[in-house]
């Protein structure tokens, strides 16, 4: 691309939705800000946004652009911020990703980092979408499963969360608790939707239970959790969360197959700078009070 600055224009009126917010944060007057757009979809010859009585929504080339805009405008921070020296410094911004059915309790620790670290400006990002630390789209992620490959990540074990099989006592007012694991075929299931899910408790369930006996199915992992405790059926909990709930019934005690191993993975370049070692010494030492195997 001929010109970064008109890149970065079109970036942040995707991220803003409006000419003047995108000129409030470049620090530009708003006539350059549409200027920048007009050349620069005029150079690619397609339209970046839709305009509108409210602002500006990106189109699909635009944003494809945008995400490739963001990930190098990050990457720029990053390097301005080694080659001033500001990674001495606990402050600015930190981008820490996790499946979303971690956030209670990584919402409370990363709460308690920033009071510890006012500087500090949070981004927690959840989601099964596996976020590129190499593209800087991340500084840390808390990651579960088998032990991340890619190449250029720093890989740490983080904890062991137990997992058994829970239903709700509304479930089993209706249809009882199963006598054993033949016995599933008679029962219902709460599961997640992909039949491709890596976790290992959802691979043993693929195994041991007919699929259509996963009755209630989601690709959300809070949504499943809700619907356990709703009475939909039997389905995977973390200890530490079902004895959250007094209404939750133990069908089957955690077996190590179920354990659900997290990891923390930050990416090379990143992994010494002064924030992200704060954190990783302070998530490390919040998560000594999780319940672990």
């Amino acid at each position: 691309m001929d010109n970064w600055d008109e890149v970065r224009t079109a970036y942040q009126i995707a991220r803003m939705g409006t000419v003047s917010g995108a000129a409030d944060v470049l620090g530009v007057h708003h006539a350059t800000v549409i200027r920048h757009v007009d050349a620069l979809e005029q150079r690619l010859g397609v339209k970046l946004f839709q305009r509108h009585a409210r602002g500006y929504t990106a189109t699909e080339a635009g944003e494809d652009l945008c995400r490739v805009a963001q990930a190098t405008d990050e990457q720029f921070s990053q390097l301005s911020s080694r080659v001033k020296g500001k990674g001495d410094e606990v402050s600015g911004e930190l981008v820490v990703t996790s499946l979303n059915g971690l956030a209670p309790l990584m919402a409370p620790t990363l709460t308690e980092f920033q009071q510890a670290y006012p500087e500090i400006v949070l981004r927690y990002l959840t989601g099964d979408r596996l976020f590129r630390l190499e593209y800087g789209e991340a500084h840390v992620a808390v990651r579960a499963g088998s032990a991340p490959d890619q190449p250029d990540n720093v890989v740490q074990p983080f904890v062991s969360q137990s997992v058994g099989l829970y239903a709700a006592q509304s479930y089993v007012d209706r249809f009882g608790i199963p006598k054993n694991v033949d016995d599933y075929a008679n029962h219902r299931f709460v599961g997640h939707d992909s039949e491709t899910n890596r976790s290992p408790f959802f691979q043993w369930l693929r195994t041991h239970v007919p699929r259509e006996n996963v009755v209630f199915r989601s690709t959300d992992n809070r949504a499943m959790e809700l619907a356990i405790r709703a009475g939909a059926g039997i389905g995977f909990m973390t200890e530490s969360d079902a004895s959250g709930h007094d209404n939750m019934v133990q069908i089957a005690s955690p077996i190590a197959d179920w354990s659900a191993n997290l990891w923390l993975v930050t990416h090379v370049d990143l992994h010494r700078t002064a924030k992200v070692q704060a954190f990783l010494k302070f998530v490390k030492e919040k998560a000594k009070g999780w319940e672990t195997t």
